[in-house]
């Protein structure tokens, strides 16, 4: 029984799949936060590479040329390999065919480098310096500050706080590569000091770490933002994972019935799921894509669609997206990188089209199948991933009780080697669920009807 399926480095995708392109119904235009009209790529030019932000709106190309020297970098780790869950099978005792793509080889332990390179090299060709970034758990600034380094650019990370204090090791991994990390809220911007004032002891949240991140790369020269979720470019650099996936799922034999990815704000479940997702759309194919939250951050399964700030003082464009609201702030859970108030444009959008499904997964629910995924396969798995796995079990289980042979897929989108410090904590048994009531949603996004 073969256990992995390998690609050739001849078949790194040569094109990243913008889906937008196929999508039957295309999203919401953003919204420029003064104006309120929709924005064209030059109003994003001063936050963003305009490479990038030209590829943020392009609704009509559906391939887009990666550069050949981010796709030599991707080499370092590409194409990552697809992986037969054999022993999660048999522990399970069911009849279901678990395959995940490891995007934990990559030299940062997560799939987030699959865009950094690409954010890092139109920042480096545009002839910038330097580049500021936010960073929940730490994967994503691990990642960039790595690709910063690749292409000599200076980086600065505001990490959220709790992620700051929780992880030192992901800290350490960014100083390492050269970047400086504040913890977020912070005293160096305008933002973080009027969230300190009102809220002395706030540990942070993603929307607060990315105002402050945009604020000092609009006040520093030669220096734009780069995002490692939500917004479509994002997107659009991670669907090499899906696009070496179906090459790979082709040497198994099989193709999936079930694509699943944890949700925070899209980036590892919309690479996993974008290019499975277009045959559904023109081939007729009827996969089924599950995207997995924290039951403490529902945005998909609870959240309310609506235009909404992607940050927290509101310097960003108005998305339309399933939010909870900008100001809401999730509980202290250890999978850092899903704690986000939003959905992203192209999600919200299949989401209201039923093109996808979503489920929330309780924090010891993450962590018990977590577990048993390492001690069946061999991989600790990060917090974030260690949903997408519950999802997958529960997948599994319904099968066995369905009797029913599924091809489940899901995105093994990091290892969890640098958070020991919350395994310990759950095999402690000090972890704890969090629950949110209607009352506590439902105060956050009454604010939203203000907005447009």
């Amino acid at each position: 029984m073969t256990k992995k399926f390998l690609l050739n480095e001849s078949e790194i995708p040569e094109k990243w799949y913008n889906i937008v392109a196929d999508m039957p119904h295309k999203p919401l235009p953003l919204l420029h936060p003064g104006t309120k009209q929709p924005l064209h790529p030059e109003d994003l030019y001063p936050i963003f590479a305009e490479e990038v932000a030209r590829q943020e709106l392009n609704q009509t190309d559906q391939w887009i040329d990666i550069p050949e020297e981010v796709r030599d970098k991707y080499k370092i780790y590409r194409p990552s390999p697809l992986v037969r869950a054999y022993n999660l099978e048999k522990a399970l005792d069911t009849p279901a065919h678990i395959y995940f793509k490891n995007e934990s080889v990559s030299p940062v332990g997560s799939h987030k480098l699959n865009s950094a390179l690409a954010q890092a090299y139109y920042c480096k060709k545009e002839g910038l310096t330097h580049i500021t970034t936010e960073t929940g758990a730490g994967q994503w600034g691990t990642a960039l500050s790595f690709a910063a380094k690749v292409f000599g650019l200076e980086l600065a990370v505001y990490m959220v706080k709790v992620s700051y204090e929780q992880k030192p090791y992901r800290r350490s991994l960014m100083q390492t590569w050269g970047a400086q990390v504040i913890a977020s809220p912070s005293m160096s911007t305008k933002a973080g000091r009027k969230i300190l004032t009102d809220s002395p002891t706030y540990q942070g949240s993603l929307g607060t770490a990315i105002s402050e991140a945009i604020e000092l790369a609009m006040s520093m020269p030669n220096c734009k933002y780069t995002l490692g979720s939500v917004l479509n470019h994002v997107s659009l650099h991670q669907t090499v994972i899906g696009l070496e996936a179906e090459k790979q799922m082709a040497l198994a034999g099989e193709y999936p019935d079930i694509v699943i990815g944890c949700f925070g704000g899209g980036s590892n479940f919309s690479g996993i799921s974008y290019p499975f997702m277009r045959h559904n759309i023109a081939g007729g194919k009827k996969t089924r894509f599950i995207a997995a939250e924290p039951s403490s951050c529902p945005k998909l399964t609870r959240g309310i669609f609506q235009y909404d700030f992607g940050d927290e003082a509101g310097y960003t464009p108005l998305l339309p997206m399933f939010t909870l609201g900008h100001n809401f702030a999730p509980a202290h859970i250890h999978a850092g990188g899903l704690r986000y108030h939003g959905a992203g444009t192209i999600i919200s959008q299949l989401m209201k089209d039923r093109m996808i499904e979503a489920v929330d997964i309780q924090q010891l629910d993450s962590f018990k199948y977590g577990l048993l995924f390492a001690r069946t396969e061999g991989i600790v798995p990060a917090p974030e991933s260690a949903h997408a796995i519950a999802a997958a079990v529960n997948e599994a289980l319904k099968a066995k009780e369905e009797g029913a042979s599924k091809v489940i897929l899901f995105n093994l989108s990091g290892h969890g080697l640098i958070d020991m410090s919350a395994y310990d904590s759950y095999l402690a048994g000090d972890l704890t669920n969090y629950d949110l009531s209607d009352e506590d949603i439902a105060k956050n996004v009454n604010q939203l009807e203000k907005i447009v």
